[in-house]
């Protein structure tokens, strides 16, 4: 089968669609700057209707609308100026990993992969559950060859939202193409289509994939 039909799922808009940035300006936070310590996000599962991921911080209005401005960049495709804006809100917001994930995942869009993982590393630093940055991870260290590394992050993205069927799938392609462990990927095939059952080319991998496993390879 040729490896280049089964691509590692997500576009940067769908990815930053689930996020959901809650955040306390300076000019309305009551505690003073020297005592605040924002608390880790939070992840709230909503089974069948996935999950919301909330972050809390004291930032300015200025990174508010620096944020936006380089999610705006991104959406339309201008990923260097996306990139520099979340450089100097990152900076300005070095707590908040949102803008973290989001740069991660500009970076591996642009072909940076070492970028990438650096920036999805500091991510998880404060919220190490946090399975999109889990999952994006995953998508850098099978791209790097890391595929025993790739398979952990996706799992770990499976251990808080076992619903989450972009890590899902990239789990059973993973398991299938790379580690031939065709059971593990016979399994997640199967847990994948049971969220996603319009999904017509993974029907025909599960397919192939019960032939090889029944019959010998193709």
């Amino acid at each position: 089968m040729d490896v280049t039909t089964r691509k590692n799922n997500g576009s940067l808009a769908r990815r930053t669609l689930v996020l959901l940035l809650t955040v306390c300006t300076v000019s309305a936070c009551t505690t003073t700057a020297t005592s605040y310590t924002p608390p880790p996000a939070r992840i709230e599962v909503q089974n069948e209707f996935g999950f919301t991921i909330t972050e809390e911080q004291r930032i300015s209005n200025d990174v508010r609308v620096q944020y936006d401005q380089a999610l705006q960049s991104l959406h339309i495709g201008e990923l260097v100026s996306g990139i520099r804006a979340l450089e100097a809100v990152v900076e300005m917001a070095p707590d908040l990993s949102t803008p973290r994930i989001d740069l991660g995942i500009a970076y591996h869009l642009v072909g940076d992969l070492d970028a990438a993982e650096r920036n999805l590393l500091i991510a998880l630093e404060t919220n190490s559950g946090h399975p999109i940055a889990r999952n994006e991870l995953g998508i850098v260290y099978r791209k790097s060859g890391r595929f025993a590394e790739a398979r952990q992050n996706y799992e770990a993205a499976l251990t808080v939202y076992p619903g989450y069927h972009y890590a899902r799938r990239n789990l059973a392609i993973l398991c299938d193409l790379y580690l031939s462990d065709l059971n593990c990927a016979l399994q997640n095939y199967e847990a994948y289509m049971a969220t996603v059952p319009s999904d017509d080319e993974a029907s025909m991998w599960i397919k192939d994939l019960k032939y090889r496993m029944g019959n010998g390879e193709q």
